[in-house]
């Protein structure tokens, strides 16, 4: 089985919106760190010229390549990336192998058979 990471970098109020975008889209799981520290192009700076720093999540989804790219496009719509500055970014990577996803396997497959 092919896997992907699909990772997202979203601001903190975006986490909840992304998790949920991407499990209608067929994601089994999510893995989330909080807290992370993320900066754009141009750092953000509040009126009196400091800089302003905002809490980023970093949101992990391990998929079934398959299914990676739909995922990636409800992500993107559901948090607004291409619209909203400063919301976040997603991308995914390709995943050599995997182990622990026993308990995964059956949904998996049951959502994919259809599609092979």
């Amino acid at each position: 089985m092919r896997l992907k990471l699909v990772v997202a970098l979203v601001s903190d109020d975006k986490t909840d919106v992304v998790v949920d975008a991407a499990r209608d889209a067929g994601a089994t799981g999510a893995t989330i760190v909080t807290s992370a520290r993320g900066e754009g192009l141009i750092p953000e700076r509040t009126f009196l010229g400091l800089e302003l720093e905002t809490t980023r999540d970093i949101v992990m989804f391990l998929v079934v390549e398959p299914r990676a790219r739909l995922i990636l496009e409800r992500i993107s719509d559901a948090a607004h990336f291409d619209s909203e500055h400063g919301t976040g970014i997603a991308f995914q990577v390709d995943v050599e192998d995997a182990v622990g996803m026993i308990t995964q396997l059956p949904t998996i497959y049951e959502e994919l058979t259809p599609e092979i």
